[in-house]
Order: structure tokens, then C-alpha cells, then sequence
């Protein structure tokens, strides 16, 4: 069983900056391979960035690419999302999520790739 906390969120003015954390529990941190998804509000959950499990490869939406960015230390059981240049459009909660189906360098960008999710974390860009 793992077990993810996310934190970090709040309330940033558009074109601010936050970064989110996501603790992970666990031995095994380093075959996880993690992800970030966010729900607008009214709106389904969608994909925002994913890592591999050393951290080597990432994948990004192509409404984030150049802004946000994902990292890991396995060390810490960490998964992070530096957020940047923060717009109205970002404002969602964000989750982070994990698997241990997928190989040392897969990355999953569906919903459905992951099987642990975090309680989410809320982000509110004000304009």
C-alpha cells in the first residue's frame, strides 16, 4: 500500500510561482513511477506532468510544457511540481498519484495507469 500527502497549494497571483510536494510512503519509492493530474473546478481531471522512476524522463501537457516542471528525490520519498508564470487556467486541485505497474522508464499520462492517489491539494490563481 502506498500512501501520498500532497501540500504546497494556495492562493498566488497570475503569473506567480508555487511548488507542490508530494510525500510518498514506502520502501520502494524509486520503482514508483509518479505523476501530477489537476481537476478544474466543473471540469474532469486531467493530466499535467508525470517522471519516471529515476527521474530521468518527463512528460508534460502541452498547456503546462515550458511553465511547470516535475521532479523527484528518491531519497526523501518526494515527488515535487514546480509551478511558474502561473495563469487563471491553472487554477484547479492538483494530485499527485503513483503506480508500480509501469517500467523504469515508462510514464503515464492516463488516469487509469495510476493505482494510488493523493487527497489533492488546492490552487487558486487569481487574476
Amino acid at each position: 500500500q502506498v500512501q501520498l500527502v500532497e501540500s504546497g497549494g494556495g492562493l498566488v497571483q497570475a503569473g506567480g510561482s508555487l511548488r507542490l510536494s508530494c510525500a510518498a510512503s514506502g520502501r520502494t519509492f524509486s520503482t514508483y513511477s509518479m505523476g501530477w493530474f489537476r481537476q478544474p473546478p466543473g471540469k474532469e481531471r486531467e493530466f499535467v506532468a508525470a517522471i519516471s522512476w529515476s527521474g530521468g524522463r518527463t512528460r508534460y501537457a502541452d498547456s503546462v510544457k515550458g511553465r511547470f516542471t516535475i521532479s523527484r528525490d528518491n531519497a526523501k520519498n518526494t515527488l515535487y511540481l514546480q509551478m511558474n508564470s502561473l495563469k487563471p487556467e491553472d487554477m484547479a486541485v492538483y494530485f499527485c498519484a503513483a503506480t508500480t505497474a509501469l517500467t523504469a522508464q515508462a510514464m503515464g499520462v492516463m488516469e487509469t495507469e495510476y493505482d494510488y492517489w493523493g487527497q489533492g491539494t488546492q490552487v487558486t490563481v487569481s487574476s
